[in-house]
């Protein structure tokens, strides 16, 4: 995972095509990159964020901004109490538990979440 500026790109590597491909995943609009090495990867992502930002200007400053992953939602306390038993019977954190039931519901795959049990 790259991040610059508040974007992460998520890295694939083509073998077929012998580059490293990367995908700017936390914003809407399509923003993509590809190097031979780590530091052209690395290059090509940080020139593919400034030249988006640079057009979205140029286009009534329009950018998507990037998200952080951080979601802070309030529930009632029983709510809690049951999602914290859920999580505890699974073994997991009650913010890993939430992700998982998020991304079930979403169908995008939950980016693992901190080991630490949360309550």
């Amino acid at each position: 995972m790259m991040d610059y500026k508040g974007y992460k790109a998520q890295i694939d590597f083509d073998n077929d095509a012998g580059i490293f491909v990367g995908e700017v995943i936390n914003t809407r609009d399509g923003i993509t990159f590809t190097g031979r090495s780590v530091d052209e990867l690395r290059t090509a992502f940080r020139k593919a964020v400034d030249d988006y930002l640079e057009m979205a200007c140029d286009i009534a400053g329009n950018t998507d901004q990037p998200l952080s992953g951080k979601l802070a939602i309030r529930v009632n306390p029983t709510l809690h109490r049951a999602i914290a038993t859920c999580a505890e019977r699974e073994g997991k954190s009650v913010a890993a538990w939430v992700a998982d039931r998020l991304s079930e519901a979403t169908g995008v795959n939950a980016v693992k979440v901190g080991a630490a049990k949360i309550r």
